[in-house]
């Protein structure tokens, strides 16, 4: 069966994809060609019946998709799953179309899997390999707990501050915290060294990890997966972690967690104390306004945190 399956440019929402993307290379015996946006594009290199992954890189007036109708239209799809409401649904001959247009209510992973009649509710799937998983190892080797970090996100208002995650850090791994003496690790893109520094070089050299940029997007969720606990703002890291089965904490403010709190039982979402719909107010810009977590207590933080843990004890 040829699918072809048209996903996220983010990896946030990309990974919230591999669900339903999980249910079709299981369900049936699938050749898949994935399309989605370039930083997303190594979490599908392990996907089971993978026949090849197009990145797709926006360009102006829709080249991107004139581009992707160029990969693909010799090609007769039994099935094309388009989660981005594009061109190429009428324009590529197909067996099957369903094109989602509008995200339904709750959680993204849910209304994936009733937008496509799922039976049930398949969770976010990160496939990789035994190189991958050997990268993680050296980097993480067994020997005492691990907290990981994620202090970075895709733009400002959604991080909560460095000395926050710091003070978090420090609690949790206190003497008489739930991670005692943990190692601390901290996670981010490339690019985004700068963002994680303060937080890294808070905490002495013996005693952390740098991932920031470290491998591709499989040897990150490997490396995630050998930590014991995550705290991340809400990102594509965030949705990686829980998505491996750690015990994630998602920090959420300027966005929506009704919609996108990290799935699962070993998951949780904090949010600011001031609610999402008054966080933006009459001057507010996406480039210039600097954080919107700052109503997020480091109490609040904790307090979710021990009853992650508590819950999952």
């Amino acid at each position: 069966m040829k699918l072809l399956f048209i996903t996220s440019n983010r990896l946030g929402d990309a990974v919230i994809s591999t669900g339903l993307l999980n249910h079709l290379v299981t369900t049936r015996d699938v050749q898949a060609t994935v399309a989605c946006g370039p930083v997303a594009a190594a979490l599908f290199s392990c996907l089971p019946g993978l026949e090849r992954v197009i990145p797709l890189k926006k360009k102006p007036r829709a080249g991107h998709w004139r581009n992707l109708w160029k990969e693909t239209f010799s090609t007769r799809w039994d099935l094309i799953v388009d989660l981005r409401a594009s061109p190429m649904t009428f324009v590529l001959r197909a067996g099957e179309r369903r094109t989602m247009y509008k995200a339904g209510e709750g959680n993204r992973v849910e209304s994936l899997a009733r937008w496509f009649g799922c039976d049930g509710v398949p969770s976010p799937t990160i496939w990789s390999d035994d190189a991958h998983r050997a990268e993680a190892k050296e980097l993480l080797p067994p020997g005492g707990k691990i907290l990981c970090l994620a202090p970075t996100a895709n733009w400002q208002g959604k991080i909560w501050p460095a000395e926050r995650f710091v003070e978090l850090a420090h609690r949790l791994t206190s003497p008489t915290g739930p991670l005692p003496g943990a190692r601390i690790a901290v996670s981010g893109g490339r690019g985004e060294e700068a963002l994680a520094a303060p937080v890294l070089e808070a905490f002495p050299e013996e005693r952390r990890i740098d991932l920031v940029g470290v491998g591709d997007m499989l040897d990150g969720a490997e490396q995630l997966r050998r930590c014991d606990f995550v705290v991340s703002n809400d990102s594509g890291l965030m949705h990686l972690s829980a998505a491996v089965g750690t015990p994630t904490l998602g920090l959420f403010g300027p966005s929506p967690v009704e919609n996108y709190a990290p799935w699962g039982e070993h998951a949780a979402a904090v949010t600011t104390e001031i609610a999402y719909d008054d966080l933006f107010g009459p001057d507010y810009d996406r480039h210039t306004t600097g954080s919107l977590m700052t109503s997020l207590s480091v109490d609040a933080a904790e307090n979710a945190a021990l009853a992650l843990l508590d819950k999952l004890a």
